[in-house]
């Protein structure tokens, strides 16, 4: 068998992955499946993404996309067809499901800890400390139930509205997107035998039909793949040529060449450095020259991230 192009580093809980799994469902794509702890340290995945911890991380060779925000985007690139982008212009669907996201993580999360009840004492911690900066144990979570519950009941009744006109997705006849960031806040409140009462909470009975057609979309052709495979392939390939630019140098005072730093500006605020090599409308890429692998472009977000000179 020829190894697949594409890598996704990635944990079977994690709904962000959930999501690009999806996506590789919806293009019908072989790829290679690296599983990760739910946790760092990852010793194996830390050469790759330099530190940067959030999952998934996709890897085409020696070009590491970080954040579901750029690597839907750069699977657009590569396989075009069929496109994720159904019945919407891409930006706008990228734009209008970042904000949805953004506003409902914590609701989300609050909803989900209602229904599973005390989680794991290690990964409280983290995600407490070095991740989302907030408490999430069931007691912390508790006392706001009723308001994240109303965010979020608020939120499916406008998906239920949306997918009222018999279409069978939210871009018309086929999936996306827009599907995709809607089905995979409710895969995490939903799952772990929470579908009953999550759906009896928020009145998911008329959406039921859409949950299933877009679980039915499958996740492509993984195959199982060691992570030192994957940091053969990143060792022996070259990053693709990337034009140096700085498109908004009134923004961000570095030029290509810099050394800089990227972190996230919300959640898990671990800083990667390496040096700029383009900032455009939508994505911030930097090199990185790692000692196990070489030679890397590492592909952000402008969307959600800083760029700092170091």
């Amino acid at each position: 068998m020829t190894t697949p192009q594409i890598i996704l580093h990635h944990y079977a809980f994690s709904p962000y992955a959930e999501k690009i799994r999806l996506a590789l469902g919806i293009k019908d794509l072989d790829w290679g499946s690296v599983d990760v702890a739910m946790m760092p340290p990852r010793p194996l995945l830390a050469p790759l993404a330099g530190g940067y911890r959030r999952i998934p991380v996709l890897q085409v060779g020696a070009d590491i996309y970080c954040d579901t925000h750029v690597i839907l985007p750069a699977l657009e690139r590569l396989h075009p067809k069929p496109s994720l982008y159904p019945g919407f212009v891409p930006a706008l669907a990228e734009g209008l499901t970042y904000g949805l996201e953004r506003d409902l993580w914590l609701a989300v999360i609050g909803v989900t800890v209602h229904f599973a009840g005390d989680l794991p004492e290690p990964f409280l911690r983290d995600r407490k400390d070095d991740y989302l900066y907030v408490d999430i144990s069931h007691a912390a979570m508790e006392p706001d139930f009723a308001r994240n519950a109303q965010r979020v009941a608020a939120w499916t009744s406008r998906l239920a509205a949306a997918l009222s006109e018999d279409r069978p997705f939210l871009g018309g006849d086929r999936p996306g997107v827009a599907d995709l960031a809607h089905y995979h806040l409710l895969w995490l409140m939903r799952g772990g035998g929470r579908a009953g009462a999550v759906d009896r909470l928020l009145g998911l009975g008329p959406i039921l039909g859409w949950i299933e057609r877009v679980a039915a979309l499958g996740h492509g052709r993984p195959r199982e793949m060691g992570a030192e495979a994957a940091l053969d392939i990143a060792r022996t390939a070259e990053p693709a040529p990337v034009g140096a630019v700085n498109a908004v140098p009134d923004l961000i005072a570095a030029a290509p060449g810099d050394t800089v730093t990227v972190t996230p500006d919300d959640f898990a605020r671990v800083p990667v450095e390496g040096r700029l090599v383009a900032v455009d409308e939508g994505r911030i890429v930097i090199r990185r020259d790692d000692p196990q692998v070489g030679a890397l472009h590492l592909h952000f977000p402008r969307a959600g991230f800083t760029v700092a000179r170091s």
